[in-house]
């Protein structure tokens, strides 16, 4: 691991024990409920955690798409525009827990690692599917009886919330334990098979399904945090994609939707070729 990559675990490991550090939730088996849980935190960490001290944004995407006063749901929307425009999907790389997740997981020494699922040219729109159907179609669409939606990627897709959510919440709960059913079934496998497959593949479910970086992934072109190639210095070696877990070509996209800027390239490149620029500077 290069110096960039030792720094990003650094800043992942700290924000998820920020971010979910209400320790009485895990102790008690309850979720934090003070005014800070209305505010929004810029990774997929569930409202659900016991320990979390935010909200997911996509998560509040949902549960506001249906307010008749719209003024949560434009709250949710501004929070995304905003964190993508500056960060683009740099939040998945540093700032979720979830992907912190995966990456420990993928660490794990095994044989038959892989960058890629077969048909992964076709595997990686089905985030914005989950985006476009779970997040925003079928809570407005799918309504009961007294008119409301409900969040539906939350409820029977996210695996963020069943880790860091439901699992803890279940292990302290004996009443939540006796009430479990097939969806609680469905989720947790759900949840074994992403992180069977994170063993083998790097990232399956920020790369496959997660909103959330389909959302920002279509900020990185555009994001006040990017990475530039020097054409001048780059001597086309090829080593920054041969080490990119996403297979791509940093010295041809250095700002492709979906890297996630684990910094892998800037550490591989023998020529400093590709860096940060930040706001109109280079780093």
């Amino acid at each position: 691991m290069g110096k960039l990559g030792k720094v990003r675990t650094a800043v992942q490991v700290c924000w998820s024990a920020l971010s979910n550090g209400y320790l009485m939730g895990f102790l008690k088996g309850k979720i934090f409920t003070g005014p800070r849980k209305n505010i929004c935190l810029p990774g997929l960490n569930c409202y659900s955690c016991p320990g979390a001290l935010g909200a997911c944004p996509i998560g509040a995407m949902q549960a506001t798409l249906t307010s008749r006063e719209h003024k949560s749901a434009f709250y949710a929307l501004g929070f995304l525009i905003f964190f993508g425009a500056i960060l683009g999907r740099v939040v998945c790389g540093f700032l979720c827990p979830f992907g912190l997740v995966q990456d420990l997981i993928y660490k794990i020494p095994i044989k038959r690692k892989r960058k890629l699922l077969p048909g992964d040219k076709w595997l990686r729109y089905l985030k914005y599917v989950m985006l476009a159907v779970f997040c925003i179609l079928l809570p407005l669409v799918v309504l009961d009886a007294v008119g409301q939606g409900k969040p539906w990627f939350c409820a029977y897709i996210c695996p963020s919330g069943t880790f860091l959510g439901g699992i803890p919440l279940v292990a302290a709960n004996e009443g939540l334990r006796m009430a479990l059913g097939w969806l609680w079934r469905w989720k947790l496998l759900l949840l074994i098979g992403i992180l069977v497959l994170s063993l083998f593949f790097y990232r399956p479910f920020c790369r496959y399904l997660c909103p959330l970086g389909a959302i920002y992934g279509c900020f990185n072109p555009i994001a006040a945090v990017k990475i530039k190639k020097d054409a001048t210095a780059c001597i086309d070696c090829g080593k920054c994609k041969k080490v990119c877990p996403y297979d791509i070509d940093p010295s041809k996209t250095p700002n492709a939707m979906e890297c996630v800027r684990c910094g892998r390239c800037m550490d591989a490149c023998p020529t400093d070729a590709l860096g940060i620029i930040r706001l109109g500077k280079n780093h």
